[in-house]
């Protein structure tokens, strides 16, 4: 054990506290958060087209809503990662997860797009710092050795979520009821029910984090060491099934520079939590990881807001029969002979949503696999690796007139999505407690950015160049593998901590 002074390095600390029920528990509420911040943000994508013929939306109105969501995302992800650092991970998780929540539900009663757009506005912006709140909370509440793995498999969560919003709306959407409420002068029906629905994991998971204890690591970095020491008794007690009296540590000692902000002022607070990310010796990390995370998200955040698209045209030209195709040359086909049909249809491929569900389970799986072997591997190896076979896959792609290859090739470039579980957990290690939560809502921030450019250049070229967009995205996901080789090894990582605590 090693000692400063009278007091234990917090980390042999948290390592003392074992690994079991506790983190278990950790582990399902902020992968609940991930979820309820999934279903939020990804809403408009089913909400957007099932309303318009109710809301009587054009094709411009359409997109000004479905873009809402980034928008909220880009202008507040920052303030929420300021706020956990200065105020602690639990109380920001409840205040953000409850506003959604009340946000998303009262979007269901919207009486016409503009208000509709404003509330998601404002669910999106609640929630927009969850996921990395959620990982900051669950990597300073879980032994090293098991960190990885843990905030690894969240991106399952992110996965596995957007599958089942795709089913639950197979059995919800159809639905033919209409409810008349004179003093709003809307009709509630079926559109309206799933968005009631996709806020409930945001009611709960602000419920869970009002049951669950504060980080141990923030409340030492706050100063607050008796608090600190009863949360890691606790985890003690549900990890071992022993005694509080069983766990020998008496003082906290943080294994990293410190600095607080809480005493000021608000200028000279937010000064305290940006500058050190954007000056040496962070500033390289925080370059590394933003331009990471742009190119993680400029591909896998465009291709996964169009997979349906791309899916049902896939689909189409399957069933019809048309199989001996490229994947662009089906997109192309399902245009030309449904293009009118859809224009007079508000409701949802079935068949198609099957399939993104069956896509995005097949991507949580592997996704869960990966965690598990990454302690064996290494982050660095896969994280590249990952890449640069995803980029392959992609400028291969337009070569294979075998649908059942074009899937195969389409999956293995969608693996990418992998990374960003991989990327923040980079993240989680690279800057130190009393700035983490702003490092990371920040990096996501500039990945997120980045998505809004994506989005919309891969739909004007799913449209007019579809080959291009495949192989533009295919060589911006490589290049983010040769980049990747700029990324320290895990053992630089632990080499460079004992340094800190030596």
């Amino acid at each position: 054990m090693t000692i400063k002074g009278n007091k234990v390095l917090f980390e042999e600390a948290l390592d003392l506290t074992g690994y079991g029920r506790y983190n278990l528990g950790m582990f399902v509420l902020c992968a609940g958060i991930i979820v309820g911040m999934t279903f939020e943000i990804f809403s408009v994508s089913y909400l957007v087209p099932a309303s318009r013929c109710e809301l009587n939306t054009s094709s411009t109105q359409q997109g000004l809503v479905a873009c809402v969501p980034l928008i909220g995302i880009i202008t507040s992800s920052h303030i929420w990662g300021y706020l956990a650092d200065t105020r602690g991970r639990r109380k920001i998780l409840i205040i953000s997860m409850t506003i959604s929540y009340v946000a998303g539900t009262a979007a269901a009663f919207s009486p016409n797009w503009i208000v509709l757009s404003l509330l998601k506005l404002l669910s999106s912006a609640s929630v927009s710092g969850a996921m990395a709140l959620s990982m900051t909370l669950l990597s300073e509440c879980t032994p090293a050795a098991k960190r990885s793995t843990l905030v690894l498999l969240t991106t399952s969560a992110y996965l596995g979520s957007i599958g089942i919003m795709a089913v639950l709306t197979i059995p919800v959407l159809p639905l033919k009821f209409a409810y008349y409420i004179p003093f709003l002068d809307i009709y509630f029906n079926s559109w309206r029910v799933l968005d009631l629905i996709f806020a409930v994991p945001c009611a709960l998971s602000a419920i869970g984090c009002y049951l669950a204890n504060e980080s141990p690591k923030y409340l030492v970095s706050a100063g607050r060491d008796e608090d600190a020491l009863e949360v890691l008794k606790t985890m003690y007690v549900m990890n071992t099934g022993k005694s509080a009296d069983g766990y020998k540590v008496d003082a906290l000692e943080l294994d990293e520079d410190q600095s607080s902000s809480l005493n000021k002022g608000f200028w000279g607070s937010i000064a305290a939590q940006i500058v050190p990310i954007i000056k040496p010796p962070l500033l390289k990390r925080t370059i590394l990881i933003s331009f990471l995370f742009v190119i993680s998200y400029i591909t896998m955040n465009a291709f996964f807001v169009w997979q349906p698209f791309i899916i049902n045209a896939f689909m189409t030209s399957v069933v019809g029969g048309e199989r001996h195709l490229t994947i662009c040359q089906m997109i192309r086909l399902s245009a030309n002979s449904t293009a009118v049909l859809e224009a007079q249809d508000c409701s949802m491929n079935a068949q198609a949503m099957i399939l993104v569900f069956c896509t995005s389970m097949v991507l949580c799986a592997g996704n869960i696999c990966a965690s598990f072997i990454v302690n064996c591997i290494g982050r660095k190896s896969i994280c590249i690796g990952m890449q640069l076979v995803a980029g392959v896959a992609a400028l291969l792609i337009n070569a294979s007139p075998y649908w059942v290859l074009s899937a195969i090739l389409f999956m293995v470039f969608l693996s990418a999505v992998f990374n960003f579980g991989f990327l923040s957990s980079y993240s989680v290690d690279f800057f130190p407690t009393y700035v983490k939560a702003m490092a990371v809502c920040l990096t996501l921030m500039v990945g997120r950015g980045s998505a809004v450019i994506g989005i919309n250049v891969l739909k004007r070229l799913l449209d007019v160049n579809c080959e291009a967009a495949f192989y533009i995205y295919g060589a911006i996901t490589f290049s983010g593998g040769l980049v990747g080789f700029l990324l320290p090894s895990d053992a630089q990582i632990r080499e460079q901590k004992m340094k800190i605590k030596t």
